[in-house]
């Protein structure tokens, strides 16, 4: 009767196993066709005249907060003030 009861625990535990893991495997799919689609977005705008490593920077930037943004230029202008440039 023990064996029973371990050979049912064990089944559905690798049952949820490969569930996790299969689910796993569909988020990767989906993130490589995304990754795709990204990348005939930027030659798209490459195509157009867009420069692709402008619009990176600026994504980038959309996605930080506003203050660091402005505290890093500031540190920029002044980096670049002492350097004569």
């Amino acid at each position: 009767m023990n064996d029973t009861i371990s050979d049912a625990s064990y089944r559905v535990t690798a049952d949820e196993l490969r569930q996790f893991i299969e689910r796993y495997e569909r988020l990767e799919a989906e993130k490589k066709d995304i990754a795709e689609q990204q990348k005939e977005v930027m030659a798209e705008a490459k195509a157009r005249g867009y420069d692709t490593k402008v619009l990176r920077k600026v994504i980038a930037l959309r996605k930080r907060d506003k203050d660091d943004i402005a505290e890093e230029e500031a540190v920029l202008e002044m980096y670049k003030e002492a350097l004569g440039m």
